[in-house]
């Protein structure tokens, strides 16, 4: 399998461990997935309520202090890329953005929105590549040319979130079952879309497809259809060093298909998550937040929302579906057993071979 090259970041395998939030991906999984020579990622979302202790007062300043705190864990056990995962939603992006870049963390990731501004919070000596998440060709193209014109930068590579991903989703629910939106369809439009800025000002931005891709045969279909890497959020939740909660890692292992559904966020947009008791009560209008107690996403209302999300993100990270639930990729039903990052990626790289090896004619 070939090398990822993001700048002057090599990572030896080309699979990117995806950010998720709220305490699933920290230092445990990011770094083993780096020591392997992917790319581990370090979701920054709900931090402030995972490490409310250090500033109980002050929902952002305790969220700076975990992510400080988590990208050090994670160089400590780690020697190789270690990126972090930046929602555009969220109300501190930009306090979350300049600590990541302060700390010389190697990636930042943001999806979630457009990170139209990304580029203004590098300093001259930043080290740190900027990667958008997006879900279109459109949107490639749009931030593309604001970062170009506003501040002389292209993005480093570009990660193409499909309808099949977990958690937020950039489609409108009609769309996550359209063929035209599926993930094939869209990467070709992606790389084209990408290749002419390539070609423009030449620099090489590399495009990671995401969203569904669960065995090597997965990687070795989108690899084939011009991905530099893959990004896999799903498959590293059955992990045993996964930082979620063994319970949460069992809510996988006991999943079936059906069990699989979309829901409507408070954040705004379509998720993906498994089916529970909890999501049941919203759905007979049983939950409704009093008060928003951190303000964490900019585009949730609580007026209308009918639960506090990264409460209850916290707590399905802690274990505690009554009142919380996880978040999940369209395959997170075929998980069957919890295993290491090593054996999760010894896995997807010999099913990778065995999608490349040459077909025996028959005697």
């Amino acid at each position: 399998m070939k090398t990822l090259n993001i700048g002057d970041l090599k990572a030896r395998i080309p699979i990117i461990q995806g950010g998720m939030g709220v305490g699933i991906s920290l230092s445990g999984l990011a770094s083993a997935v780096a020591n392997e020579g992917g790319i581990g990622v370090i979701s920054a979302a709900g931090l402030g309520l995972l490490y409310k202790k250090l500033c109980p007062d002050n929902y952002t300043k305790a969220g700076n202090l975990g992510l400080k705190e988590e990208i050090r864990k994670a160089r400590e056990k780690a020697k190789g890329i270690i990126g972090v995962n930046v929602m555009v939603a969220l109300s501190d992006f930009a306090e979350l953005v300049k600590t990541s870049i302060a700390e010389k963390v190697d990636v930042i990731f943001s999806g979630a929105g457009l990170p139209l501004d990304l580029p203004s919070f590098l300093k001259k000596d930043s080290v740190t590549k900027l990667v958008p998440i997006v879900s279109s060709a459109r949107a490639v193209r749009i931030i593309c040319e604001k970062w170009k014109s506003h501040y002389d930068y292209l993005p480093d590579a570009v990660v193409l979130e499909g309808p099949k991903a977990g958690g937020h989703l950039g489609y409108k629910e009609n769309q996550l079952t359209d063929e035209h939106y599926a993930l094939e369809e869209l990467l070709p439009q992606v790389v084209q879309e990408v290749s002419r800025f390539e070609e423009m000002y030449g620099k090489k931005i590399p495009v990671i497809a995401a969203g569904g891709i669960y065995t090597g045969e997965d990687i070795k279909r989108v690899m084939d259809l011009g991905a530099s890497g893959v990004q896999l959020g799903t498959r590293f939740v059955t992990t045993n060093e996964c930082d979620a909660s063994e319970a949460f890692k069992e809510t996988y292992i006991q999943a079936k298909e059906q069990d699989i559904e979309i829901i409507k966020s408070p954040v705004g947009m379509p998720g993906r998550a498994i089916h529970c008791s909890f999501l049941e009560k919203v759905k007979a209008g049983l939950k409704q937040p009093k008060v928003c107690p951190f303000n964490c996403i900019k585009t949730c209302d609580i007026s209308r929302s009918p639960y506090c999300i990264v409460t209850a993100l916290y707590n399905a990270f802690k274990g505690n579906f009554e009142n919380g639930y996880a978040f999940a990729g369209s395959n997170a039903w075929r998980a069957t057993r919890i295993m290491s990052v090593h054996e999760t990626i010894t896995e997807l790289l010999e099913g990778w071979k065995r999608a490349s090896a040459p077909a025996v004619a028959p005697v």
